[in-house]
């Protein structure tokens, strides 16, 4: 079929053509922005879940519904080589200049402003980050000690207090969670604890790998409370079947069952996944009736762009340690698996075998989803390591 008119959107973070499966917690996310925008406490929440669930997905779509709220919102994406400051500052102060605009000048905007270059000279000093243009005074005294923990909350409270003076909420969107360092963790959620507090709009929606859990319980104890955690997963068979049926049948397209049931066994249901298979199964189909003929050739296709490209750049990465690691943990099969049985695998002990796992957690690319236990943060990963034949062989 005519691959200009392929509906399906294998991405990162690329809106699928049908989003099923995630209708509960769209509609929790709805009443937030609701709840916010009304003055009323609400809770904010972080989505956890493995790679290729759709979390970006959401995030985005979120995203879109404050904006339709008319909300001041905005999203960020955390990583290794970027603090949480650097990646804050941009946002809330075009947030703040936004506020500031219009012929009555509120004086809880402009404090907030001079909080804001308080804080941004403070951790110019503190973080070594860039200066960010604001022709203002500072506040003296208020986010500038040149602790995070002290500082975020602060500057936090000044910008709550100006979107409520402008009858709005601030929506902070956060992906990639797992990449903060405790401390950033633990001063935005303090951050969040004092708005919260003081019933100020501001509401903030993370996702991150599972491990988030762990990282924002060590960071402060009452974030269980803060925050919900809805665990995203692969979708249901029910919902993949309309996945994949649903914009195929637009274009007047039939996915038969048998290929729908293939495209499910070899995916297990994880949404990027389904679109890639879903994609090539429209390029490759010669008719508009996909069977699981169809199937067996996209799969052949999918697997091979899988472990060239999806597969293969995040295992490029590793240190050859690290490589050793994976693929002790791939020998093992899909897991998850004790930390004793990776070390004994790769004949070393759990002592030595303990940094090279933390850095693999720290990289994103295991978890633990129990004490003492390790899992592959991107589904099907085992099988690339077996497939591409590169397990050393006892």
């Amino acid at each position: 079929m005519d691959p200009a008119l392929n509906p399906y959107a294998p991405g990162a973070g690329t809106q699928p053509p049908e989003l099923t499966g995630r209708e509960n917690l769209l509609e929790t996310a709805q009443i937030a922005l609701s709840r916010i925008r009304n003055g009323l406490a609400t809770k904010s929440f972080i989505l956890t879940g493995l790679r290729g669930v759709g979390k970006t997905v959401l995030l985005n779509r979120v995203e879109e519904m404050a904006l339709d709220a008319k909300l001041q919102v905005f999203l960020v994406e955390a990583h290794e080589e970027k603090s949480l400051p650097k990646l804050l500052l941009p946002e809330l102060r075009r947030i703040l200049l936004t506020f500031d605009k219009g012929e009555k000048v509120e004086a809880l905007v402009k404090r907030g402003i001079r909080v804001l270059k308080s804080f941004t000279r403070s951790v110019k000093v503190s973080w070594g980050e860039f200066e960010i243009g604001l022709d203002i005074d500072p506040e003296p005294g208020v986010a500038d000690s040149g602790d995070l923990e002290t500082d975020l909350p602060a500057l936090f409270i000044a910008l709550g207090e100006a979107a409520r003076l402008r009858k709005t909420a601030i929506i902070i969107l956060i992906d990639e969670l797992q990449y903060l360092s405790e401390i950033e963790f633990s001063a935005l959620i303090m951050a969040l604890h004092k708005v919260a507090q003081k019933g100020l709009p501001i509401l903030m929606t993370g996702a991150g790998l599972p491990q988030v859990i762990g990282l924002s319980g060590r960071s402060k104890s009452y974030a269980e409370r803060l925050f919900d955690f809805p665990a995203i997963g692969p979708l249901s068979f029910d919902d993949a079947r309309l996945a994949l049926s649903e914009p195929a049948g637009r274009a007047g397209v039939t996915f038969q069952p048998d290929a729908i049931e293939a495209i499910y066994t070899q995916t297990r249901g994880y949404p990027y996944f389904l679109q890639e298979w879903g994609y090539q199964a429209w390029n490759l189909a010669p008719t508009t009736n996909i069977d699981a003929f169809v199937i067996e050739q996209a799969t052949q296709t999918s697997l091979r762009r899988l472990d060239e490209g999806f597969f293969r750049v995040r295992f490029d990465r590793l240190t050859p340690r690290e490589k050793d690691y994976m693929l002790a943990m791939a020998e093992l099969g899909e897991g998850p698996h004790r930390s004793g049985e990776i070390a004994g695998k790769l004949k070393i002990t759990m002592q030595r075998a303990a940094p090279v796992r933390a850095s693999l957690i720290s990289k994103g690319m295991i978890y633990s989803p129990a004490h003492g236990e390790t899992g592959f943060t991107v589904p099907l990963f085992d099988a690339y390591l077996r497939r591409v034949g590169i397990l050393k062989k006892n």
